[in-house]
């Protein structure tokens, strides 16, 4: 059985703008005479949590302990919305401002539509040291901080929260609001929108350009990792000395994109929590947002759910990839707990030697990438008149084996690139030699990986097959 993240091992503080979310439902059948406007009989209200509230229900979906401190109004909103998350078992310390509104968001809609959206709300005036004491209160219980910022008033002292996050070791994630970014500077993972991130760097007029700005952004603030939400267009996660990872949007069909961005640092941040690594956790939450926005309103995604769109991507995935399907594939069976085994070689003419070595390679892990050098390198390897099939029929062959799931080309005389950017698990090559002296093993052990070095099949080889053939046509 495929393993799952520990999430109920993984516990969130999210600190920022908590909100209601209030839907009105109702139908439409006729227009207000009072004005050019429908009239909406409404037959069903329902309250959800917004804004910072809603990921820590996201959390909280997930299987995670999610804590939650804010800033509400003392009134049947603030009630409303205590209720409802401690329903899920967010525990929440909220700081109650005097006289003041909780952020609530009116939606009304009708036939999956929203006609008309009204917002209650005034600028909270935080008690920014109250709620930096309690935020320090909870840091030793949590592994992950997420500031949840809408520019509403809640957080105040951005940098003060960092630090105090960054002394106990718990990373932080922020989803950030405004044109002042430098407030989240020390940041472990920052997560604009395009939009957000566009309005800062200015307008980027290709990915070359978002790439260049988003890697002098991730120096300017000391950040670890910036990653760039671009609706449609996926999203791209931008690290220091480390390959650039973009997955295209998995949503198939879009009805509302309400919390899609609280989807996608909840994921994050509990996926984190839970130890996985920072492409591993990116891939989850592209999933998880694409699996949102087909639903209507502000919504979560539960763990099963969650479970589910990972297998059925990983099942889809199987065969011939480029280079960035195979990154999110790897991610996506790291994240499950598998083992990647990884090995090379040209494959020109598919044996019985290259079937056995490659059901041996397969049992030393739980998948298994065959990474095949292209035909200019395969002449430079083998000499004039090599290789014998073209890459593309290599790669055809091989992804029909049962033993091989994912394969790749390479353009280079060694997968060591590959190597770099996959990170597998088990590094395997056939011969009689040591390990030592496998292409690649000085990387694999330095990321902490395995290198094994399996037999082949005696008289098996490609070489000895061209020349039987050559002898035949000369005689």
């Amino acid at each position: 059985m495929q393993s799952f993240p520990p999430f109920d091992h993984a516990p969130v503080l999210v600190v920022g703008d908590v909100m209601l979310d209030r839907y009105w439902y109702g139908s439409t059948s006729r227009i207000s005479p009072e004005a050019p406007v429908p009239i909406i009989k409404v037959t069903r209200t329902e309250d959800r949590p917004g804004g910072a509230a809603n990921v820590a229900l996201n959390i909280a979906a997930l299987g995670a302990p999610a804590y939650l401190v804010g800033v509400t109004g003392a009134d049947e909103a603030a009630a409303a919305l205590a209720e409802q998350l401690h329903s899920v078992g967010v525990r929440t310390e909220f700081q109650q401002a005097a006289g003041q509104p909780t952020i609530v968001k009116l939606r009304a809609m009708s036939r999956q539509q929203q006609l008309l959206r009204m917002d209650f709300e005034e600028r909270f005036n935080t008690d920014a040291a109250a709620l930096l004491a309690t935020v320090d209160g909870l840091l030793d219980q949590v592994k992950v901080l997420v500031l949840s910022d809408y520019g509403k008033g809640s957080l105040q002292n951005h940098q003060q929260l960092i630090q105090a996050a960054k002394a106990k070791g718990v990373a932080v994630l922020a989803d950030p609001k405004g044109q002042d970014f430098s407030i989240y500077r020390g940041a472990t993972l920052l997560t604009p929108n395009l939009a957000e991130f566009e309005a800062v760097a200015g307008a980027c007029a290709d990915e070359q350009q978002l790439i260049e700005r988003g890697v002098q952004m991730l120096m300017d603030l000391q950040l670890e990792a910036l990653l760039i939400t671009r609706g449609e267009q996926g999203m791209t996660l931008i690290r220091a000395e480390q390959p650039v990872i973009h997955l295209p949007a998995q949503a198939r069909e879009v009805f509302d994109v309400t919390g899609a961005g609280d989807t996608v640092i909840s994921t994050l941040a509990t996926a984190l929590a839970a130890g996985e690594g920072m492409p591993e956790a990116m891939h989850m939450a592209n999933l998880a947002a694409g699996v949102v926005v087909g639903k209507l309103g502000t919504a979560a995604i539960s763990a099963p759910e969650l479970r589910r769109v990972l297998q059925g991507e990983l099942a889809s995935g199987r065969g011939v990839l480029g280079l960035q399907q195979l990154q999110a594939a790897v991610a996506d069976a790291k994240a499950q707990g598998e083992r990647v085994v990884f090995t090379n070689g040209c494959f020109d003419i598919l044996h019985a030697g290259h079937v056995s070595y490659l059901e041996q390679a397969r049992e030393q892990g739980d998948r298994l990438i065959v990474a095949v050098n292209g035909d200019a390198s395969v002449t430079r390897l083998k000499g004039p008149g090599r290789p014998i099939n073209t890459v593309e029929r290599r790669m055809a062959v091989l992804a029909g084996l049962g033993a091989v799931d994912w394969v790749v080309s390479f353009a280079e005389d060694t997968p060591e690139g590959l190597l770099r950017v996959l990170q597998p698990d088990v590094l395997v090559k056939g011969g009689d030699y040591g390990v030592e002296q496998v292409v690649g093993a000085d990387i694999v052990y330095g990321y902490g990986g395995e290198v094994r070095v399996l037999g082949l099949v005696e008289n098996s080889s490609t070489t000895a097959i061209v020349e039987k053939i050559q002898q035949t046509s000369k005689s």
